[in-house]
């Protein structure tokens, strides 16, 4: 018998490209970075406008508004929407449509032109590259590292507000307002190109598997058919979900998340801070300083998502929380110090860390419609701290203090944290 060796030349090559779900993630953090420098931009736009139109802050506030509540409500049907036409053609469209936006309030000059432009067009636009998008990337393209894609794409939205906002706001005070929005246009428009290049649907339309998926895995999850009647699906979708506990419990703990982090910091904060005889500039310090922690603490976060049962990481993230908000009214003073530095740090951490368990618990128990479920949950997020802002406003009028929002946004991190405990993964997916 005779033995042929193969000539070493003529062995397959040793495969080392990187995984283009890596590539596709990147391209997504992009667009979540561009979309996150959009929501910082109202709060520059307000005194400007104010000063040279003369518009009332209420008129103001009133497009601010509709930007905010469109953002929260497009989420789950951007999720249908990515599955009937894809997401390349969605989140192409959301870009194209916040550099519309941006550049229609750059030319305005009444107050319904900014509703149009600020309020519907960048609000549906940045909505429809938020958290569900992010999920949407991470279930298609991975089967391993879920949580660490999860932590560094809700990371990406977070680092496109708060490495935007120094240079905007230099804009706004240096060049004026419309030179600051144009550089929101111009950033959009270059990330385009990269997303039409670059974003595939599923790794299957190029002839791959998921990252981390094994040859005998079954990957015809990652097949689903176009479906028509994309606003009927959403609705169907909530209205399936609404029927089982986890879905309430999921988004009553969400909404006690936005209560306790948006709801409360970003208006209340600073005037809290102000009571207490700390300057304006120090309360935004500390608030900056909880923006960078919030980078590495949601990172942090989707890696133990991928080694630990996500409703105890959810379980302990709420109550460390609530037990810094309760020790707040003890640490505000007039001056930063270390214990307030401290609270900046951990508060930061634990900010966002709560997005990549519970996009983990949205995924075991809705399966294939876990993106738009996922956006049902993050509108509950927008709710809670749309009421929890009204709340801190109608404490501080009634008992000429904060105290009570802080002490009462701790306590609602301590149900939420119960409550996190109670989501358990059905046997079925419903």
């Amino acid at each position: 018998m005779v033995v042929i060796k193969e000539s070493p030349s003529k062995r397959p090559p040793v495969r080392t490209r990187v995984h283009r779900a890596w590539l596709v993630a990147a391209v997504a953090g992009l667009a979540i970075v561009v979309a996150g420098a959009f929501t910082t931009m109202a709060g520059l736009l307000a005194g400007p406008m104010h000063r040279e139109f003369g518009w009332s802050r209420a008129t103001i506030g009133f497009g601010a508004s509709v930007n905010m509540v469109l953002y929260g409500l497009t989420a789950p049907f951007a999720a249908a929407l990515m599955d009937r036409f894809g997401m390349r053609r969605v989140v192409g469209g959301a870009l194209a449509a916040v550099a519309a936006g941006a550049l229609f309030t750059s030319v305005m000059t009444e107050p319904w032109q900014y509703v149009v432009g600020w309020g519907f067009l960048v609000g549906t636009g940045c909505g429809s590259m938020a958290m569900a998008f992010a999920a949407t990337v991470t279930d298609r393209w991975f089967a391993r590292r879920r949580g660490l894609v999860t932590g560094a794409l809700t990371a990406a939205g977070v680092f496109g507000q708060f490495v935007f906002l120094p240079l905007l706001s230099w804009m706004v005070e240096r060049y004026a307002w419309r030179a600051a929005t144009v550089t929101l246009v111009v950033a959009a428009l270059a990330a385009l190109p990269l997303v039409l290049l670059v974003l595939r649907d599923r790794p299957t339309d190029v002839g791959l598997r998921p990252y981390g998926a094994l040859e005998n895995e079954d990957a015809s999850r990652e097949r689903y058919a176009a479906v028509p009647g994309t606003a009927r699906r959403t609705v169907h979708v909530l209205a399936r979900s609404a029927r089982t506990g986890p879905f309430w419990l999921l988004a009553a703990t969400f909404a006690i998340c936005g209560a306790s982090t948006n709801g409360v910091m970003w208006p209340h904060f600073t005037p809290a801070a102000h009571d207490h005889g700390m300057p304006a500039t120090a309360a935004s310090s500390l608030l900056a300083t909880i923006g960078v922690f919030n980078i590495a603490g949601t990172l942090a976060s989707g890696w133990l998502t991928d080694r630990f049962a996500p409703r105890r990481l959810l379980a302990a993230y709420y109550a460390l929380r609530g037990l810094t908000l309760l020790a707040l009214p003890l640490l505000l003073t007039a001056h930063v110090g270390a214990p307030l530095v401290a609270f900046a740090v951990l508060f930061g951490l634990l900010d966002v860390a709560t997005v990549p368990p519970t996009m983990a618990l949205c995924r075991e128990v809705y399966g294939a419609d876990s993106a738009i479920v996922f956006g049902w949950v993050a509108a509950a997020h927008q709710l809670g701290a749309g009421l929890a802002a009204f709340a801190g406003g109608v404490a501080r009028d009634a008992f000429g203090s904060y105290d009570p929002l802080w002490v009462g946004v701790g306590a609602l991190c301590g149900t939420g944290a119960l409550l996190a405990l109670t989501v358990v993964r059905p046997r079925t997916a419903a």
